[in-house]
């Protein structure tokens, strides 16, 4: 811990209600990503395109999310945090404005990859607070934001059902354009400036993040996971639309979206998920999360015709999913606080790199095979990620 962070944490600059801050604003920025989600059978109707077209939308997204966290995010360790997340706020505004306009598939793409490729902030926020945590509390800390993360994920796919319902899914955009330039105001004045510890230029540390990635078997054990755990976690949202509007459901966007609230239970487990891993075995909640998120594929795949069976499903997969993640996330970012943003962009990347091959699979699996495809894709992606937290080094760390 530097100099400048011990200054900061008895300054108590990272108050109750800076986290609670930096837990909405995580919340609200991961949200542009997932808009899509529950307005593709929208889309869809809109530009009269295939469902697997407009399928590719999140892909697309989750893909410029990926390429985002390698560019931009190792930023955090060699540029002041405060200004880059401003910067990229302002940047992810223009892009959600070019997806509210876009007139053509092609163009509608590439909005997306810009929206994605922007909405990185979450991933810088989370290593900025871990550097000024004691790690005593680093679990905690990093599990009210991730659970922030969490809901803005699942309230954007009820939002986003809703503003399309009642004014069209160009709207929709629009409105989240006007909220990053309305956050981007409030961090500006808010956040601390924290001069950035490590002096290297911007080609040495991405040229460092090949060194790092191959140092770490715990970061290389997390990320895999992550990859196959998100994956499975996209397979099911992206699918889901599809789903509920035809048999036996009918439901409509906004209806749709009610299911975004569901998941909200199971991510609010995340916050007590962060303090059991600063008390206990972090990789023994990891192999928890990862059952339970075979469960809820079971789930889906016997009881997913029935409403009662999709909402048990739906809780189950984003706890585990998500309780996963903040075991994981915990447990990279006490490896070494001076690398906080590039190990976070190395295990982000393959979590959301996962997250756009999940998309992909899951529109192919349900075009190809319907539901029970998707299932089975689903069980088979959770149990990978088994196999792989089994098969590496037995240190439960």
């Amino acid at each position: 811990m530097t100099m400048e962070t011990e200054r900061l944490l008895k300054d108590t600059s990272l108050t109750k209600g800076l986290i609670f801050l930096l837990a909405i604003s995580g919340g609200v920025s991961v949200a542009n990503i997932y808009y899509n989600q529950a307005l593709l059978a929208t889309i869809s109707k809109s530009f009269h395109e295939t469902s697997q077209s407009i399928g590719l939308l999140p892909t697309f997204t989750q893909l410029g999310y990926a390429l985002g966290l390698f560019f931009f995010v190792p930023l955090g360790d060699i540029k002041e945090k405060k200004k880059l997340i401003v910067s990229l706020l302002i940047l992810v505004a223009i892009s959600l404005l070019g997806l509210a306009s876009a007139q053509s598939l092609v163009w509608i793409y590439i909005a997306s990859l810009a929206v994605g490729l922007t909405s990185v902030v979450p991933q810088i926020i989370i290593p900025f607070a871990a550097e000024l945590t004691i790690p005593e509390e680093r679990g905690k800390v990093v599990g009210t934001i991730v659970s922030g993360l969490l809901v803005g994920i699942l309230l954007a796919r009820t939002v986003a059902g809703y503003v399309g319902e009642l004014v069209g899914w160009r709207y929709m955009f629009v409105f989240a354009s006007f909220l990053m330039c309305l956050l981007a105001c409030i961090l500006y004045f808010k956040l601390p400036n924290i001069k950035p510890t490590v002096n290297l230029t911007y080609k040495e540390v991405l040229r460092s993040i090949i060194t790092i990635s191959k140092k770490y078997s715990t970061l290389k054990e997390a990320s895999i996971i992550a990859a196959l755990m998100f994956g499975a976690f996209g397979v099911f949202w992206t699918t889901l639309t599809f789903l509920l509007e035809g048999s036996p459901y009918y439901m409509n966007s906004g209806q749709a979206g009610l299911f975004g609230l569901i998941g909200i239970i199971g991510a609010l487990g995340a916050p007590l998920i962060g303090r059991l891993s600063d008390k206990s075995s972090p990789k023994l909640l990891v192999i928890t999360c990862i059952i339970i998120g075979i469960f809820s594929y079971v789930c889906f795949y016997f009881l997913g015709m029935s409403i009662i069976g999709l909402v048990l499903g739906v809780i189950l997969l984003d706890l585990g999913v998500q309780g996963a993640q903040v075991s994981n996330q915990t447990r990279i970012q006490a490896l070494n606080p001076n690398e906080g943003s590039r190990l976070n962009t190395i295990y982000m990347v393959c979590n959301f790199g996962g997250g756009a091959i999940g998309s992909l699979l899951g529109s192919s699996a349900w075009s190809l095979f319907g539901w029970r495809g998707v299932c089975i894709l689903g069980i088979g992606m959770t149990l990978m990620s088994l196999y792989t937290c089994l098969r590496f080094n037995k240190s439960y760390k």
